[in-house]
């Protein structure tokens, strides 16, 4: 599933105004943070994670990871946030980022 460019802007305006409600730290990836995220992008589809980890080369390898455990793909990065999309057939309209804005800003 690769997103077009289209999606990737459309995404990045929404992840512009979402807060990060994942965060791995220098401890890395455990099983907790990826059941977490998991969690995370079954009820929004489309997530910010910080990335709280000082080094550039662990934070890619930390991202990554996230990537292929989570079976998300990577928006966009911008310093230590990543946006990460994984679709939801199944998702609540109530919780998905996704739906909350199309359902605000119209569909174009």
């Amino acid at each position: 599933m690769s997103l077009s460019q289209a999606q990737k802007k459309a995404f990045r305006s929404i992840g512009h105004h979402l807060n990060p409600v994942v965060t791995v730290s220098e401890n890395g990836v455990s099983e907790n943070l990826l059941a977490e995220l998991s969690r995370a992008l079954n009820d929004h589809e489309l997530i910010k994670v910080k990335l709280a980890i000082p080094e550039r080369e662990d934070r890619v390898a930390a991202l990554n990871e996230l990537v292929a455990d989570s079976n998300a793909e990577l928006v966009q990065t911008i310093g230590k946030m990543a946006l990460l999309y994984r679709r939801n057939p199944k998702v609540n309209p109530k919780l998905s980022n996704i739906t909350r804005f199309e359902n605000h800003h119209g569909r174009h």
